[in-house]
């Protein structure tokens, strides 16, 4: 399956600006001038992606973020000096787009500085039509797959814990992810309290 990428000409010319809503927040990989909290209208941030690689197997898939369509979300934009920016998108190319599950765009986001700056940014959203696609699970089916979740860079626990703590530091929450990384500290049962799901 081919990825889903951009053209040389979509970039402009001069810094590039990298929205990250999962783990780019906390691990980046490349080197950035300025890392700014930001968000995103018009997609928000869920565990609708089936890891293949990183966080799980073909076998016994775990999950991890997409920005999938409809709401907003708050994450980080980093700032790329142009001399970087091939090697910073090839780099991403790499890592994001081992299966082709994301469509690799530019979005519009608000940078949370003064004075509150709209800039364009690269960003990863989920192709809706791929196999990995998990949509709307229940907060039951994350769990599980999260729990059985391990892959090349790791178990699927400490991708999600590692995000919510990035969020945490950044100041703010999020409900989805926050509830379930509660069962995942508390080893919590595949049987939340009714309602959750």
């Amino acid at each position: 399956m081919s990825s889903i990428t951009l053209s040389e000409t979509a970039f402009s010319e001069g810094d590039l600006w990298v929205f990250g809503y999962g783990s780019l927040m906390w691990r980046p990989g490349f080197e950035f001038t300025e890392r700014v909290p930001a968000r995103l209208i018009g997609e928000h941030r869920a565990l609708c992606v089936y890891s293949f690689v990183h966080r799980g197997t073909p076998e016994k898939p775990g999950l991890v973020l997409g920005l999938d369509r409809g709401g907003a979300c708050r994450g980080v934009a980093f700032r790329i000096t142009a001399a970087r920016r091939k090697d910073t998108v090839a780099y991403l190319r790499e890592r994001e787009q081992v299966t082709s599950v994301y469509r690799e765009v530019m979005r519009s986001v608000w940078l949370e500085n003064e004075p509150r700056e709209r800039v364009s940014a690269l960003s990863y959203v989920v192709d809706r039509g791929h196999v990995q696609y998990a949509g709307r699970l229940s907060l039951t089916d994350q769990l599980r797959h999260v729990l059985q979740g391990h892959g090349k860079s790791g178990a699927n626990r400490d991708y999600v814990l590692s995000t919510v703590k990035a969020i945490e530091a950044a100041g703010f929450r999020d409900a989805p992810l926050h509830q379930l990384a509660a069962m995942l500290h508390d080893g919590h049962p595949l049987h939340p309290p009714r309602g959750d799901d």
